[in-house]
């Protein structure tokens, strides 16, 4: 069963607000490169797991979900695949689940400004809630202009940062993809009238899912075919991304001196000796570790909701990230 089945959530309804964010703005021609790639992008598959984690916070609060809640759900992917295009330009990507990149298609320029666009917007959609109880729908807004940006300049700025700490790894994963996470159940929950008592418990909740789903993929890079990644795999340690598993394969007197020697002209034997001496060791299974603590985490505060029919999707969730990498 599909993750939105599970949820009860009609994906049709989803998906025909995302589309109606380009096709209802009158600047931007329905038949032109913007407004074509953008409905190429958001219709070329992918799970809705931003949206859906709208939709879950919105059915703790006080009244059923409504037009505001959809209209949220669609900002939020759109603020995923914005940051989707500009991390494949800086990750110097060639293929995003399993095409060509937007860049690739289009040349970097127009990719960059059709990211843009679609940042901009979500922050002209957002600006019509102006009233003092409305404040939360910004939230949003801030995720796509600044928490996100920022993980995106910090892992470019840390490319083959082989002295990177931890602290920084994990504060990157959080602007990266914890935070529209967690924003996308609080912003969903206060929708709908819940406490903010419960919209911060949500927000706890998805940002410990966001830190899992971020290790998990870190670890699917070594151990994903690339028919199943969509991408080449190690194509983290090729562009210089220095992940949870290579911070602890680090830590390896042995091997730290190999990792280090990878740097933006190494060729693919180099890569593939590195990839095969992480999951030689003992890396991996130390990132799992880690991703399970926060699952772990996430689980904790499912019982704090306890009282709320819908904390039984929150388990739902639960189940999807834990078994997304078997």
């Amino acid at each position: 069963m599909k993750l939105h089945e599970a949820l009860n959530i009609d994906l049709n309804e989803i998906n025909r607000e995302i589309k109606n964010l380009v096709t209802h703005d009158k600047d931007v021609p329905k038949k032109s490169q913007l407004a074509q790639s953008i409905l190429e992008l958001t219709g070329s598959g992918g799970k809705r797991l931003r949206p859906l984690m709208v939709i879950v916070g919105s059915r703790f609060g006080l009244r059923p979900a409504g037009r505001r809640t959809l209209q949220l759900s669609a900002a939020a992917e759109f603020i995923h695949v914005a940051s989707l295009i500009h991390d494949d330009i800086i990750d110097n990507a060639e293929l995003r689940r399993g095409e060509p990149a937007l860049h690739i298609k289009t040349g970097i320029l127009s990719a960059v400004h059709i990211g843009n666009y679609m940042s901009a917007r979500i922050i002209e959609l957002l600006s019509k809630y102006t009233g003092d109880k409305d404040r939360y729908v910004h939230d949003l807004s801030s995720v796509a202009t600044s928490q996100l940006c920022l993980g995106e300049y910090q892992q470019l700025e840390h490319a083959f940062d082989y002295d990177l700490t931890l602290e920084q790894y994990l504060e990157k994963s959080r602007n990266k993809t914890a935070l529209l996470m967690a924003t996308c159940l609080r912003v969903g929950a206060l929708s709908a009238e819940s406490s903010t008592e419960t919209a911060q418990l949500l927000y706890d909740f998805g940002e410990a899912l966001g830190m899992s789903f971020q290790i998990q993929d870190d670890i699917l890079d070594f151990t994903q075919s690339a028919d199943v990644l969509g991408k080449p795999a190690g194509s983290d340690l090729r562009h210089g991304q220095v992940t949870l598993p290579v911070l602890f394969a680090l830590e390896d007197a042995e091997l730290a001196p190999v990792i280090r020697r990878i740097g933006p002209g190494s060729s693919p034997a180099d890569i593939e000796q590195v990839l095969e001496l992480v999951r030689a060791s003992d890396a991996l299974t130390r990132s799992e570790a880690v991703s399970q603590d926060y699952l772990a985490r996430a689980a904790a505060i499912v019982e704090q909701l306890s009282s709320f029919p819908a904390h039984a999707d929150l388990n739902i969730l639960l189940e999807y990230f834990a078994g997304r990498d078997r």
